[in-house]
């Protein structure tokens, strides 16, 4: 099964040291280029942004091949791409 991921629980994983859980249960997961910023963020805990000097091969970062939904404006952008990204 591939899993889309929003920002929320691969921060919360990331944090209580459960992300390697992650492979074990889906065979690929998948983010947008928005979660991987939202993550990124200098406002991001600490340990979620150094886990991100060291991004594990099962991860695997996807730009949206189309421009941004405009129905999907009231959301945050991790959550807005994630969506439009399981749809495609």
């Amino acid at each position: 099964m591939i899993v889309v991921a929003d920002t929320s629980p691969l921060n919360y994983l990331i944090q209580i040291d459960s992300d390697p859980l992650l492979p074990r249960l889906y065979e690929s997961i998948v983010i947008p280029s928005a979660v991987m910023g939202e993550l990124a963020d200098a406002r991001a805990p600490l340990a979620v942004r150094q886990w991100l000097a060291h991004v594990p091969p099962w991860l695997e970062v996807k730009l949206l091949s189309a421009p941004p939904e405009p129905a999907l404006a009231y959301l945050g952008p991790g959550e807005r791409e994630a969506i439009q990204l399981c749809e495609e």
